[in-house]
């Protein structure tokens, strides 16, 4: 028995993984620019940094994540072609919370057994997404793991690298009293609080491939929707002549929810009042919070219930920024008002029970609370 038989009757098949890199090269290739070096398929992905040299004092950003149990609804459904996207836009959308311009990713796909059709269609999609954010996918690694995982399972990650001028390093630091804070409309769940989304269907006896008469599709292809990408057009707001320096910080509305993510951006001291009022939250959201009898408040800190980023600015330029991302694909607009002063009457961010999020993830931020009621 040679040592490939004997790797393939303990269940790796190194065939199968070769042909997956066949069926995605096209796609991952078109995300090369004059900067990636070399092809598909090398131990590492080069990437000429040679332009750094214009920077005065250039930064690189990076971050990694992954899609989370929404690949549970994939699996189930056995459609791949949105998960690509799904782990461009948790990876490569918190590269431009910092101002940076995301420059090169890598993905990694863990599986119990290589199907090459379906590996190939997940780098696809996340070529895809990597061409639109312009961002070069450089390398990735799918890895087989019999006994393991089971044959149709699959987990996905990614990491990606940035680079930004240190002065225009965006961050709470630049956060003044009387900025504006400008939400920017999510595509749907994107990919976070999933693990309460399969709770609640699975408690209603509600399956994936089942119509929803309230969402117009089943419940599989509502679910599934692709996380909307943001890093190119926010480059594109960032590096305009005119109103890019009114943009102070960015907060990536991802787990933790609405109110913690935009703590994370915002100095010590300040305060912030988001008016519920100003948006309507998708249906999704509504009839899944039907589903589990509870209010669409109860979930503020596990969806993002239509706000799937934000943009702190300059009073004077909200308008102008509200309508350049209007014009970039961004739905947008005016959720509240950064406070530096006492907070008076709103109470005290310290009580458990005023509703306030200061600080999030280790970062001892501002304080955020939700107040009104939703638009119907």
């Amino acid at each position: 028995m040679t040592a490939n038989s004997s790797y393939a009757a303990a269940g790796v098949d190194t065939r199968a993984g070769d042909l997956a890199v066949e069926l995605m090269k096209e796609a991952v290739a078109a995300t090369h620019g004059p900067n990636v070096l070399g092809g598909v398929g090398g131990f590492a992905g080069l990437f000429d940094l040679s332009f750094a040299k214009d920077y005065a004092r250039p930064l690189l950003a990076t971050s990694t994540d992954g899609v989370g149990t929404k690949i549970a609804i994939a699996q189930a459904l056995d459609k791949h072609d949105t998960i690509g996207q799904d782990l461009v836009g948790m990876v490569v959308d918190d590269i431009v919370v910092v101002g940076a311009k995301p420059l090169f990713m890598t993905d990694y796909i863990a599986c119990g057994k290589v199907v090459p059709e379906r590996i190939a269609t997940i780098v696809t999609g996340i070529a895809r997404a990597c061409a639109e954010t312009g961002t070069a996918l450089v390398g990735g690694e799918t890895a087989e793991h019999p006994g393991l995982m089971g044959a149709d399972d699959y987990d996905v990650a990614g990491a990606a690298v940035g680079v930004v001028e240190a002065d225009r390093l965006l961050g709470a630091e630049r956060v003044n009293d009387g900025d504006a804070v400008i939400a920017i409309a999510s595509s749907g769940l994107h990919s976070n609080g999933f693990s309460l989304v399969r709770h609640i269907l699975s408690n209603a006896g509600i399956g994936y491939a089942d119509a929803s008469a309230e969402l117009g599709t089943s419940w599989g292809e509502a679910l599934l929707e692709p996380t909307r990408l943001y890093s190119g057009p926010l480059v594109e707001l960032l590096g305009n002549e005119r109103i890019g320096a009114a943009v102070h910080s960015l907060s990536h509305v991802t787990g933790g929810g609405i109110a913690a993510n935009l703590a994370r951006v915002l100095p010590r001291g300040s305060w912030v009042e988001l008016d519920r009022a100003s948006w309507s939250p998708a249906p999704v959201f509504r009839v899944l919070s039907e589903l589990a009898g509870t209010s669409l408040e109860s979930a503020e800190g596990t969806w993002n219930l239509g706000i799937g980023f934000f943009a702190v600015v300059a009073a004077d330029a909200a308008a102008d920024v509200v309508a350049e991302l209007d014009s970039l694909g961004l739905p947008a607009w005016q959720a509240g008002t950064v406070s530096t002063g006492p907070l008076d009457s709103s109470g005290s961010a310290d009580s458990a029970d005023s509703g306030w999020e200061q600080g999030a993830k280790g970062v001892d931020g501002g304080a955020v609370r939700l107040v009104g009621s939703y638009a119907g």
